[in-house]
């Protein structure tokens, strides 16, 4: 797939509001708009608090994933928290992004952070 069309978002705040009203409204409509072709959210520090706290979150998370918006969460983050098993269970996939993180934004490609 052609990397000028795939749009990571490092999303590490905690606001409920930044979550639907920016994460999750520019993710779904970058997908169904067919603005790109990826859109690949990465859930980080606040964020994976949140997630774990909101089930109006996790379930708006569940909708996104059903409409080809992929989700990635900071292993690390995750296991201090101690909320892996959580994530996984609302489909999120869990790795370390430090190396990965450090690729994407070494090689140029689309990264907005919220």
């Amino acid at each position: 797939m052609d990397n000028g069309k795939r749009l990571y978002i490092l999303w590490s705040n905690q606001d409920p509001v930044t979550a639907e009203k920016m994460v999750f409204m520019y993710a779904l409509n970058g997908k169904l708009r067919k603005w790109w072709d990826e859109v690949i959210i990465i859930v980080w520090g606040g964020s994976t608090k949140l997630i774990t706290e909101s089930k109006q979150i996790q379930d708006k998370i569940k909708d996104l994933i059903k409409e080809g918006v992929e989700f990635s969460a900071c292993k690390a983050c995750a296991e201090q928290l101690g909320v892996v098993d959580v994530l996984e269970k609302l489909g999120i996939e869990v790795k370390y992004w430090g190396q990965p993180l450090t690729d994407i934004i070494q090689n140029g490609e689309k990264l907005i952070t919220i």
